[in-house]
């Protein structure tokens, strides 16, 4: 993985938030770089800057100082138009909260992100079809989020973000609303995605048993970047 060009390069980025008269520093100073195919765990308490981070680093924020490249892009010169174009062709979000649409099946849901850039329904069909066996699916592509479980909704976001072929898959605390068997599962598949589909994984978590099955982590205390650790195979 080492061998090849990043695919996200980060570089002293700084994030403060206002309140009042009072300055709360939520970056400080935060670099690292991530590969292809690789799985990266971003660990911390809550509160330590994980999601501002990831946030930044999807162009869902800007930072104070610091630049994020992702796929050769550099997400913190883009204008508001090439931050859509990102978010729609190179990143995928995966957010704890599964935010699928209910009235839509869970074919229909995965569906979404390629209707909006109108990608011809036969192709369309074919990969909801790949993504939905890809995640263990297959056979609930008719069901609807309240027919599934957390779990299930879960695998469902992730295909759905797997939709238009992202580059980068961000996922901020992807098992929080599950037991520790179905976030070990799901973990385990993210890591299995990320490796057949060559997509970076970027995991916000907190779980010790999750953070085990990443390929590297990077730990974030107050704000600010602790060494990377390697995690054994």
């Amino acid at each position: 993985m080492g061998r090849e060009e990043p695919l996200v390069v980060v570089e002293g980025l700084r994030r403060v938030y206002r309140s009042g008269p009072k300055e709360v520093v939520a970056l400080h100073e935060v670099s690292f770089e991530a590969h292809p195919g690789e799985l990266v765990a971003i660990r911390g308490r809550s509160g330590s800057g994980k999601t501002t981070l990831l946030n930044l680093v999807g162009g869902l924020d800007r930072p104070d100082a610091g630049r994020v490249t992702v796929a050769g892009h550099e997400v913190t010169s883009l204008t508001e138009e090439g931050l859509l174009a990102l978010r729609r062709d190179v990143v995928g979000f995966v957010f704890q909260s599964f935010g699928l649409i209910p009235v839509l099946s869970a074919a229909e849901n995965v569906g979404v992100p390629m209707r909006l850039v109108r990608t011809p329904v036969a192709e369309r069909e074919e990969r909801v079809r790949v993504l939905l066996a890809l995640v263990g699916l297959a056979d609930h592509a008719g069901q609807r989020p309240y027919e599934l479980s957390g779990g299930q909704r879960q695998r469902v976001a992730i295909a759905r973000a797997l939709a238009n072929r992202p580059r980068l898959l961000i996922a901020d605390e992807p098992t929080g609303q599950l037991d520790s068997q179905t976030g070990r599962q799901i973990m385990r598949l993210i890591r299995a995605v990320a490796r057949s589909e060559g997509v970076t994984a970027l995991v916000a978590t907190h779980d010790p048993a999750l953070i085990t099955l990443a390929d590297r982590v990077l730990e974030l205390r107050d704000g600010a970047m602790r060494p990377v650790s390697e995690v054994p195979g």
